[in-house]
């Protein structure tokens, strides 16, 4: 029987490049795999035909949609996800769901090896092999850029040589990763991190310098999962869809950082989520109601080792399975309305309110109707405050206590 490659299919220049590529330098015959996870553009059915008269000898297209929101977008709100407190990791937690499509396929197609489109100087190779070979050890994987030396000429010229349908004339002067979480634009003039963002650069969001009148929303949460917007029911993947069109309208979600791959490679990045944005400033704001105090300090921890691993492809990993379970505990009584407005860039939390809050406005209030009692707060202080004072008095016995005199006050 003849190998089988499974390929991970865009639909655009060097992927569909890459099936006759392989094929030519492997003698195998390859498995288009094209996977939605909300990327929007062309239709999924022109994309599996395109595979086919590529040179694909089966094509595998999935509507992976609300599995992708469900399964992925939801954990990573859950946890606050945002590498470097900034970026809510668009392109990272997509690899997973195709990798998971792409075994499936070689199991499907009785397929031996997997292949990508990454180069050897992006986080992507890590992610989707890493991912690979967590859910499938037995598979081997194959980059055509990076193993089989396809540079873009030589897929416009295969291409042309081929008469390929695709595009090879027209080159965006950008790389550009979208799903429904996000879109991760980088390279061409980008690459000077001195140069502003032009507006050809954004897609999902509108201009924040003029924005429309102010939005406001209601964002309904149960278990740390949106569940309504403005009182009306929506699944995580309509609240993202449809936070992505109110948010991007205000401008939210607008992202220029100077990241560190996991390669050691510094790298300018232009991001735009705006539904991941507001959700995710809603779920923390809801946290801060509704989550004991020691709970959401180890919980920032917690985050950031997540985020790590996700930015890093452990998607699959033991410890993130591991930190999974802590993250989905914290999130039991995560549940509630958040009101905010959303203009000029901004969204902005003005309201929250949960039947599970942790607030107490009698606690809270310094006015009427005060119940907590100020009697107690001097002993506490001094049972609070009593390590340090010991350790002072220490100081004072052997010499080192402050010295007024020297400005160390």
């Amino acid at each position: 029987m003849t190998e089988r490659v499974v390929l991970a299919y865009s639909g655009g220049l060097d992927t569909s490049v890459a099936i006759g590529w392989i094929a030519e330098a492997t003698g195998a015959e390859v498995v288009a795999v094209a996977v939605d996870v909300g990327q929007g553009g062309e239709d999924m059915e022109m994309i599996r035909q395109r595979a086919l008269d590529c040179g694909a000898v089966e094509a595998y297209v999935a509507d992976a949609r609300d599995e992708f929101a469900d399964e992925y977008c939801m954990p990573a709100l859950k946890a606050n996800g945002l590498y470097l407190d900034r970026y809510p990791l668009v392109s990272a937690i997509s690899r997973p769901v195709i990798v998971k499509h792409m075994v499936r396929a070689a199991r499907q197609f009785g397929a031996q090896t997997v292949a990508h489109g990454c180069t050897g100087k992006g986080n992507d190779q890590v992610r989707f092999e890493v991912a690979t070979t967590s859910l499938a050890p037995d598979l081997r994987t194959i980059a055509p850029v990076r193993d089989l030396a396809l540079t873009r000429e030589k897929a416009i010229d295969y291409a042309e040589k081929h008469d390929l349908p695709i595009a090879t004339t027209k080159k965006n002067p950008f790389s550009i990763d979208q799903n429904v979480w996000g879109r991760a634009v980088e390279t061409g003039f980008l690459e000077d991190i001195w140069n502003e963002p032009t507006k050809d650069v954004y897609s999902y969001t509108d201009d924040p310098t003029f924005p429309p009148v102010a939005d406001e929303v209601v964002i309904t949460f149960a278990g740390g999962v949106p569940v309504a917007l403005d009182g009306v029911a929506v699944t995580p993947l309509q609240a993202i869809m449809e936070m992505n069109r109110r948010a991007g309208a205000q401008g939210v979600g607008r992202i220029d950082i100077v990241e560190d791959r996991l390669v050691g490679i510094k790298s300018r990045e232009v991001y735009e989520a705006p539904g991941a944005m507001a959700l995710i400033a809603a779920h923390q704001e809801l946290e801060n109601v509704t989550l004991e105090r020691e709970q959401a300090r180890f919980k920032k921890g917690v985050e950031q080792r997540w985020t790590e691993l996700v930015y890093d492809g452990m998607w699959f990993s033991p410890l993130k399975k591991n930190l999974d379970v802590f993250v989905e505990e914290t999130q039991k009584y995560v549940s509630g309305d958040i009101r905010m407005v959303m203009h000029g860039g901004r969204a902005t939390v003005t309201g929250r309110r949960s039947e599970a809050a942790l607030y107490d406005f009698n606690l809270a209030t310094y006015d009427e109707g005060d119940s907590f009692d100020q009697s107690h707060a001097k002993g506490f202080i001094e049972i609070y405050g009593l390590a340090a004072k010991q350790a002072a008095a220490r100081d004072e016995r052997f010499g080192n206590g402050v010295d007024f005199g020297t400005g160390d006050l």
